[in-house]
């Protein structure tokens, strides 16, 4: 695998989902399951639009 990719997927109950996996073909993201093929394909477009601007927010511990 060359670069990140989204691979579609059907769940045993028939739901749609998707996965985003890196460059060196690990999985780094699941979606939620979609009712439809299209409500998966817009939640694929909403990570592409929204992730690039995403802030951080770290709500680990901090070290004493």
């Amino acid at each position: 695998m060359a670069h990140p990719q989204f691979t579609l997927k059907t769940a045993k109950d028939g739901q749609t989902y998707f996965v985003l996996t890196a460059k060196n073909g690990q999985v780094i993201a699941q979606s939620e399951m979609y009712t439809t093929k299209a409500a998966a394909l817009n939640g694929v477009e909403s990570i592409k639009s929204n992730a690039p601007v995403a802030e951080v927010e770290d709500q680990t511990a901090v070290a004493a």
